[in-house]
């Protein structure tokens, strides 16, 4: 079985930065061990960045949310905390200017994975974005969320978002 795991946007700006959350943080620990438990069993961890431009409140994005973050090459665009340590130079990266990413999605359908597992944050927003694309291109691969490793801002949204995506076959864990 061909696996890999996404985690996305587990970026600075979205755990302690400008639109940071207290659960974000909490994830770190969970997160890690599942990075290292893909590596460990040889399958492909691959990371997406929310990236954004110094015009990001010239964007329809920062019209809508006039909050500026992961700017690249900012301290906030990094990836948060000891994770980062988990994401190094070798590490496939896709940097992405809105939620969802059609590259990301593109390269999971060339690569023909069985099994795609996301994590990460914000749940409502850009993990269900990916999760969403990811289903869209391998209808029958298992797309998997696991529960334990998103959140969001809002954990009311966070459960919605959830059930919109196991409404969707998209499988999800740990809840």
């Amino acid at each position: 079985m061909k696996k890999i795991l996404v985690v996305i946007d587990y970026q600075k700006d979205f755990v302690d930065g400008s639109l940071g959350f207290d659960k974000a943080a909490t994830l770190e620990k969970a997160i890690g061990q599942k990075i290292v438990q893909y590596k460990q069993d040889g399958d492909e961890v691959v990371f997406t960045l929310d990236t954004h431009n110094d015009n990001y409140l010239q964007t329809q994005e920062g019209k809508n949310l006039p909050v500026p973050h992961c700017i690249r090459n900012t301290e906030g665009w990094n990836v948060y905390g000891k994770i980062a340590d988990l994401c190094d130079e070798t590490t496939k990266r896709f940097e992405k200017a809105t939620f969802g990413s059609l590259e990301l999605a593109s390269y999971l359908a060339n690569m023909e994975y069985d099994r795609v597992e996301m994590i990460g944050v914000v749940s409502n927003i850009c993990v269900i974005s990916n999760a969403i694309l990811a289903k869209a291109a391998l209808p029958e691969a298992e797309i998997i969320v696991d529960a334990s490793c998103t959140a969001s801002f809002d954990e009311s949204l966070n459960q919605k978002a959830l059930d919109v995506m196991q409404a969707m076959q998209i499988e999800i864990i740990n809840r």
